[in-house]
């Protein structure tokens, strides 16, 4: 079974665990998620499900839109985002079903996708940490960038050199993401760490690439539901090695 869903990231918090340490984590409202669309390999070339997130005024949304939903006659959404499955995975569902956050159990390992928070344009040091040159009295070049290449060879400037640019504002995946409490009445993923993007941005919440794959979520016991001040206040159990 695919195990993915849409989100929004809500913000930070704190949460301590029995050895009395705080560590950083991030509340995501995640799901739930309409299936508007199964993308099959005879048709489309490849499988993948294609969702929506959040409901959206259906003044808003194109007239061919409009037509794509009624087909599963679902709400207008502003977030559409496709994930991609295997074909017996695909297998297991169908246009019209809802993706909720009880597809993880507490201790999942996730990768977060999302866009990162735009800083504008940008000089080297903040935007490469480059260390800088020296501060005393004399130098006029602080927060230059130096020398960017020589002169008679190769007479140019290596393509993607470091330099003062527009900074953020990118996709962005953060791997291996540990999820440490999940509110089901509340649709509500809390995992240990920072996420990219600002507040209210929108992400992609998938099972880890990279870590040992679990039994199907339908095979497994879901995580017990509890309330929002439990999830932003209560310890989250001893620290991972």
């Amino acid at each position: 079974m695919a195990i993915g869903i849409l989100g929004k990231k809500l913000g930070m918090t704190q949460v301590f665990e029995e050895d009395g340490k705080v560590y950083p984590a991030t509340v995501i409202e995640a799901g739930p998620c309409k299936v508007l669309q199964i993308k099959s390999r005879d048709k489309d070339g490849y499988t993948a499900l294609q969702c929506g997130f959040e409901k959206q005024k259906e003044s808003r949304i194109s007239n061919p839109f409009k037509g794509h939903l009624k087909k599963t006659k679902s709400e207008p959404v502003k977030f559409v985002k496709e994930i991609r499955l295997n074909e017996e995975e695909a297998a297991v569902y169908k246009a019209g079903d809802e993706l909720k956050v009880d597809l993880f159990r507490v201790g999942d390992f996730v990768d977060v996708t999302g866009v990162s928070i735009g800083k504008g344009f940008q000089g080297v040091m903040k935007r490469w940490n480059f260390k800088g040159h020296p501060a005393s009295h004399g130098s006029t070049i602080h927060r230059a960038p130096g020398s960017i290449g020589a002169s008679s060879d190769p007479s140019r400037v290596f393509k993607g050199h470091h330099m003062a640019g527009r900074m953020g504002g990118k996709q962005v995946t953060i791997q291996n993401i540990k999820v440490i409490k999940i509110d089901t009445e509340n649709n509500l993923l809390i995992v240990k760490g920072a996420i990219p993007g600002a507040k209210e941005s929108k992400l992609l919440i998938k099972l880890a690439r990279k870590k040992p794959n679990r039994p199907p979520v339908s095979e497994a016991p879901k995580a017990d539901a509890g309330s929002e001040a439990e999830v932003l206040g209560q310890s989250t159990g001893k620290k991972e090695k």
